[in-house]
């Protein structure tokens, strides 16, 4: 089993990143159970606006997708803005609309039989919002979602803490980081052995 990360933090590498950072601790417990992976922050690619597979000239989001199609479970981390997910992990949701015209030989999206998480930072409240506003898209797009597939961290309302910068993780991110991990992998092996039926 395979997952793959997609931060969308608006900061490029090597800018520190609080999103980076909880995917990668989603990633640690993917690895726990068995699952490899990988993390790619997507401001490092120059990934086109659009709604097709392929945007033409110096459009990166083509091996991204491979990587998808590659993976068992996708995992969409990205930061509360002004109450929303990030512009970048809108960019991700609007290139992955595509996939809406791709069908394997017996009808079904290519994103069927694959697991969708999600992780949200932030420091207002808005994690459930953007959370929900991100599952209603995947799940429109083919992607499965087990119960507990988010894990979410928002610090007090105006003020300026950013979750790579507390002194330990609280234990309750811990805890639905790890739920997220258990029920995505089990849900992902479920879906490896017994596939969705055919359209």
């Amino acid at each position: 089993m395979r997952a793959l990360s997609l931060v969308c933090s608006l900061k490029p590498s090597p800018a520190p990143s609080s999103s980076q950072l909880l995917a990668e601790q989603a990633m640690d417990e993917f690895r726990k159970l068995g699952v490899d992976g990988e993390l790619v922050r997507v401001a490092d690619l120059d990934v086109k606006p659009g709604v097709e597979i392929d945007m033409g000239e110096g459009d990166e989001w083509p091996q991204l997708r491979r990587k998808m199609i590659e993976a068992d479970i996708l995992l969409i981390s990205t930061p509360i803005w002004l109450g929303h997910p990030s512009s970048i992990c809108q960019r991700v949701m609007e290139r992955l609309d595509a996939e809406l015209s791709e069908t394997d030989d017996e009808g079904r999206l290519l994103t069927y039989n694959k697991v969708a998480t999600v992780a949200v930072v932030g420091n207002e409240d808005g994690a459930h919002s953007v959370s929900a506003n991100v599952f209603q898209g995947l799940n429109d797009l083919g992607f499965s979602l087990a119960p507990g597939a988010v894990t979410y961290w928002v610090g007090e309302a105006q003020q300026g803490t950013d979750y790579q910068d507390l002194e330990e993780t609280p234990d309750s991110v811990k805890g639905t980081t790890r739920t997220l991990a258990v029920n995505a992998v089990h849900l992902a092996r479920q879906l490896a052995g017994s596939p969705y039926p055919p359209r």
